[in-house]
């Protein structure tokens, strides 16, 4: 007997990469085996030289095809088996290894929107909608568009077995969200990009197609960011350690270090309007969701908990987010004496 294994990896396409994936046949209880692709079709490669490898990191069950079979998340090589320069995984693993003693874990809030061809989806041809204020979080089809495609994917990422936490409509028609963690940062980071790729699988299956785009309708219309919560031990244990991940945040060149890294695009979302801090200033506060970072009510209240890095557009690449986010503030914290 056989499985079929789903072989998924991230592009070279710039400035946001794209997903890819093709099918492997193998012999039931196989190993998962490198395999190879055509770099020079993905931004990896020229003509001339464009053999580029497939090396499993990640697998999980297949929820669209079911019985055995499996998505198999794979990292990008060269053929002397060193990283390709596309790979960001390879650089947030040391970070995440160096800093592991700290307990690092994030939950990345994943806002994407549906279009139906050149529009989003719920918009009128040739027009737009009322005014955004009751789409989010509403219920009713004269406000809600694609809960059918929504609620098959969270249930294909439920049956993948990944760490899917909620979703939710957002803003504008057609937008949603789902979250993915709490968890470490590579396992946050794998399971977004398994995700990202089963919604894109999902939309297709109603002839409707999901972006990241951080500023889908221009105008009045709340951008698509991925808020990336984090906390360390120290964080879940001492309010003090909230404030200096903050600090950490917010020193010398980081905001702008950060936010250059943060997704393509990012100056037409953070613009200081629509719940967002501007791009080129650092602020945060206590349930401040104009602030760049914000910390949760609750987490004042207890004096302990994690913080919220509101910048990250929805095209962000989670492997650079959250090996920014660990390096910065776990140096802060070892730095303020704190772990």
């Amino acid at each position: 007997m056989t499985f079929k294994a789903e072989y998924i990896w991230i592009d070279g396409t710039v400035p946001t990469a794209k997903l890819r994936s093709k099918t492997k046949i193998l012999e039931d209880g196989a190993d998962l085996p490198i395999w190879g692709f055509d770099g020079s079709s993905t931004n990896q490669a020229e003509g001339h030289a464009s053999d580029r490898v497939l090396q499993p990191v990640f697998s999980c069950p297949d929820p669209i095809r079911g019985g055995d079979n499996l998505l198999v998340l794979c990292e990008v090589l060269n053929i002397d088996m060193t990283p390709h320069s596309s790979n960001t995984r390879a650089l947030l693993r040391p970070v995440a290894e160096k800093f592991a003693a700290q307990e690092p874990i994030f939950g990345i809030e994943q806002e994407y929107t549906f279009f139906d061809g050149a529009r989003p989806l719920g918009f009128p041809v040739g027009g737009f909608p009322a005014a955004q204020g009751g789409y989010y979080c509403g219920v009713g089809s004269d406000e809600i568009f694609g809960r059918e495609i929504v609620e098959k994917h969270l249930d294909h990422c439920l049956a993948a077995g990944l760490s899917i936490s909620g979703i939710n409509a957002e803003v504008m028609p057609g937008q949603w969200e789902f979250q993915v963690g709490p968890v470490g940062p590579l396992e946050v980071s794998d399971q977004l990009w398994i995700a990202r790729w089963l919604l894109y699988r999902t939309a297709e299956e109603f002839n409707v197609s999901a972006t990241l785009n951080p500023k889908p309708v221009k105008g009045d219309w709340n951008g698509a960011g991925a808020h990336t919560n984090f906390s360390t031990k120290a964080m879940r244990e001492d309010y003090r350690a909230i404030i200096s991940a903050c600090e950490a945040l917010g020193e010398g060149s980081k905001p702008l270090d950060h936010v250059k890294n943060y997704g393509a695009g990012i100056d037409e979302r953070l613009t200081g309007l629509h719940e967002t801090a501007p791009w080129d200033e650092f602020s945060y506060g206590v349930s401040d969701r104009g602030a760049s970072v914000r910390i949760p009510w609750q987490v004042k209240e207890d004096g302990k908990g994690y913080i919220e890095d509101r910048r990250p557009n929805a095209n962000v690449d989670p492997y650079v987010v959250t090996r920014l986010i660990v390096d910065t503030c776990c140096t802060g914290l070892e730095k303020d004496g704190l772990v």
